[in-house]
């Protein structure tokens, strides 16, 4: 992973060239052991005017000669996650040995507002985001719903970021080190009532990278450290519009690529050690515990406040601080998560390492929840 935050003096180009190659020295291989490339961006063309990322990013890596495939792979806010899921399938099928994971964005080039208004192209734009709506109020309306249905309270929804603030201040790559208290949410400008400014992710650039490998290749350069396994892998979608749902207050396509993750790894929720969830919105990690099933409908207020999420709580989650504290380049976050949990099951994050954990789980939402997906990860 690159530091995430507003990179200003780094390009594109340099990120991906920084998490591909660290990625790289870490597992111990070479430009010749790798079959393919898979890169997770949502919008290089809008941020900084650049299509065919794919052929780019090989380019810049100096993995051209080799003539190897390289793909784009884009699904909103999911599309790191959908690139390691792409990867995934590549090496599970038999068809590679051994691929690159990464992903990249480059925000800052672009005003906040420009930001904004891209990310929320990944709503509807046509009958949602023409007529004025925004990723942010869009979300703002399933909090808002959920607080009516089942009580939850603008404290709890403020908790998810005092929370995600504490770990990412122990995370040295993390946009934001610095700790809130539950005051300062409170305190903070509306951003789209009842979501205020320190509720909502930040605009970040950033890149992060993974390298996956079939069991028999992974064992010639385990080294002396653990191998960490995808044992579960499941992707699901919803209406791409949040008005064209049933209810606003679940994330359906959450629930049932948990399901298939779940069954696909013989696991249920309660063998999840450690959890990366998608919390661009603080409503969105309260609704991402209920559909992942470690929370019960609508309880994940109360679940969060008991302080269940903590590092030494009964399921530690965004031990990274999340999209919130450690930063939102959509294309990297689903990889920096498989990244994060991979290290703490490796027990490679020093003070925020949660205890002796076996079993990890990573949620990357695309949208309101239009694509979500599921990994889960294991110690060997």
């Amino acid at each position: 992973m690159t530091q995430f935050g507003e990179l200003w003096e780094r390009s594109f180009r340099d990120i991906g060239l920084e998490a591909g190659m660290s990625a790289m020295v870490d597992a111990g291989i070479g430009s010749d052991d790798i079959d393919a490339l898979y890169v997770g961006n949502m919008s290089a063309g809008m941020f900084i005017e650049q299509e065919h990322v794919g052929a780019l990013i090989a380019d810049y890596v100096g993995l051209s000669d080799s003539h190897i495939p390289s793909v784009r792979v884009e699904a909103g806010g999911a599309s790191g996650a959908l690139a390691l899921r792409q990867g995934y399938l590549s090496v599970a099928s038999g068809v590679n040995d051994i691929v690159v994971v990464g992903g990249a964005e480059k925000m800052t080039d672009v005003a906040d507002t420009a930001a904004e208004d891209i990310l929320s192209k990944s709503a509807d734009q046509e009958w949602e985001v023409f007529f004025g709506a925004t990723l942010t109020s869009l979300y703002a309306m399933m909090a808002r719903r959920h607080m009516h249905e089942f009580g939850t309270t603008a404290e709890q929804l403020a908790q998810v970021s005092v929370l995600n603030h504490t770990h990412g201040s122990m995370n040295p790559k993390a946009h934001f080190r610095n700790r809130v208290k539950l005051e300062h949410v409170l305190g903070s400008p509306i951003a789209a009532s009842p979501l205020r400014t320190l509720e909502c992710a930040p605009v970040s650039d950033g890149g992060a990278a993974v390298i996956l490998a079939s069991m028999d290749k992974a064992e010639e350069f385990k080294g002396d450290r653990p191998l960490v396994k995808i044992s579960g892998s499941a992707q699901a979608s919803d209406t791409i519009s949040l008005h064209a749902r049933s209810e606003f207050t679940s994330l359906t396509s959450t629930r049932e690529a948990a399901r298939k993750a779940y069954k696909r790894a013989g696991l249920t929720a309660k063998d999840i050690d450690v959890a990366e969830i998608n919390d661009n919105f603080t409503i969105a990690a309260l609704m991402a515990l209920e559909a992942l099933g470690f929370a019960e409908k609508g309880k994940s207020g109360p679940w969060i406040e008991e302080g269940n999420g903590a590092l030494d709580g009964s399921l530690p989650i965004n031990p990274s601080g999340g999209l919130k504290a450690r930063g939102q380049p959509p294309g990297a976050v689903g990889i920096a998560q498989a990244a994060e949990i991979v290290s703490q099951l490796r027990g490679e994050c020093g003070d925020r390492n949660v205890k002796d954990p076996r079993v990890g789980l990573t949620h990357n939402l695309g949208g309101t929840g239009a694509t979500s997906i599921v990994h889960i990860f294991e110690v060997v």
